[in-house]
């Protein structure tokens, strides 16, 4: 069985249209979970009337907002799936979803080490989300996308048993953590994913949602500095990534006026690069925010 997961937050007008999709799976042997993360709006009653109507179980349950992190943290507890598959509150799926991930599991070979399975996102209008390959699967970590062009979200499901292996860190006060962390974890561990072209997630980005929020970083800053300290660890990862990364951290940790030498020792760092990066990188920042307002 597959647990479809569902985080939400404020999405009492787009969370129908998630679970009108899960009505219409052609394959019903799924279980769905939502965890309301503290929402204000009417959320909580509609998630209560749709259950009625459901055709596939239904697990409703509510945190005091914790970010999506701690509640995917709790949805893995509770998953009676052996899949675990991250369906967000705005987005939905194409009918043979279900049926389509069955069949590109059914074919992973038994004798190597995968997380899971993948296939790609597009928009309403069918526009692929990112870029992807040519052939029909890649099998690889999350290390090596950039390698055979698989940019942008995907649409992963993983296996439950790997997620209770690597549940997502959080820190007291904050409210975001960039799923990577724990992507990446997965990746140093050697496992792979069967990268495919199979389009059964459709995105429908929110104005609000985390995808467009900026800021993000800068209010959560423990677990962004967590993020940069272990992918400059990763040796595995592009060296543009983790230069990238490093770069915009510096910048970050600039415009908050946190202490930059805490900030190069925290992540192994020379303080002089994090200093010279954390002027460049916010003067930078600056300079794009004015144009902007130009």
């Amino acid at each position: 069985m597959i647990t479809v997961f569902t985080p939400t937050y404020n999405r009492a007008h787009t969370i129908a249209r998630t679970f009108e999709s899960l009505q219409n799976q052609t394959d019903k042997d799924f279980e769905w979970i939502v965890v309301d993360d503290g929402s204000s709006d009417n959320t909580l009653e509609l998630l209560s009337q749709l259950k009625k109507s459901a055709s596939f179980p239904v697990n409703i349950q509510r945190q005091e907002n914790a970010g999506k992190h701690v509640a995917i943290n709790f949805g893995v507890r509770i998953a009676q799936g052996e899949l675990f598959f991250i369906v967000d509150s705005d987005d939905w799926l194409k009918p043979d979803a279900i049926a389509t991930i069955k069949r590109i599991v059914k074919k992973l070979p038994a004798n190597e080490k995968y997380a899971g399975v993948s296939g790609v996102r597009v928009t309403p209008e069918g526009t692929l989300v990112g870029t992807s390959f040519l052939s029909s699967y890649v099998d690889c970590t999350a290390f090596e996308r950039e390698k055979y062009n698989i940019n942008g979200d995907k649409a992963e499901v993983y296996y439950t048993s790997v997620l209770r292996k690597f549940p997502f860190p959080s820190f007291k006060g904050e409210n975001f953590l960039t799923e990577s962390v724990v992507w990446y974890r997965i990746a140093h561990e050697g496992y792979k994913i069967r990268w495919t072209n199979e389009p059964f997630y459709v995105c429908d980005y929110q104005s609000s949602g985390l995808s467009a929020t900026t800021g993000k970083c800068s209010k959560n800053f423990q677990g962004y500095q967590l993020t940069t300290k272990e992918m400059l660890e990763y040796k595995e990862l592009p060296y543009k990534e983790r230069c990238g990364q490093l770069l915009a951290y510096s910048a970050i940790a600039c415009k908050e006026k946190k202490n930059i030498k805490d900030c190069a020792k925290i992540i192994s760092c020379p303080y002089w690069l994090v200093l010279i990066l954390g002027k460049i990188g916010y003067a930078a920042f600056q300079l794009k925010n004015a144009l902007r307002r130009k």
